[in-house]
């Protein structure tokens, strides 16, 4: 676990997050968490956002049939994640937005 790392083990991820601030730094910033427990992760999400998702995604070249969807909060939730390589880190990008009308259009509620 995470028992006896240091910050230098979390080098990959961080050094991708400068890259990332450095390259794309005119895109929506995100909530970004790096975690001892997972040390090469990097993760990215978007809160009520999909728009900024979107705009991550597409700055690294993440395909739009890559991206899995589903719901959470009892449907409540759309949740979209997608996970790339990036300068040795596994990058982690998630968008959650909330379903106000979860009927779809045209149908009967």
């Amino acid at each position: 676990m995470s028992d006896g790392l240091t910050l230098d083990d979390l080098s990959v991820p961080l050094r991708a997050l400068r890259l990332l601030t450095t390259d794309f730094g005119h895109l929506p910033a995100p909530w970004v968490h790096v975690d001892s427990i997972y040390p090469d992760r990097l993760e990215l999400s978007f809160h009520d956002d999909l728009a900024g998702f979107e705009a991550w995604r597409e700055a690294l070249g993440i395909a739009p049939d890559a991206v899995a969807h589903g719901m959470q909060s009892n449907g409540g939730t759309r949740v979209l994640k997608a996970t790339a390589d990036f300068a040795g880190a596994v990058l982690k990008l998630t968008g959650f937005a909330a379903i106000t009308d979860p009927t779809p259009s045209g149908t009967a509620g």
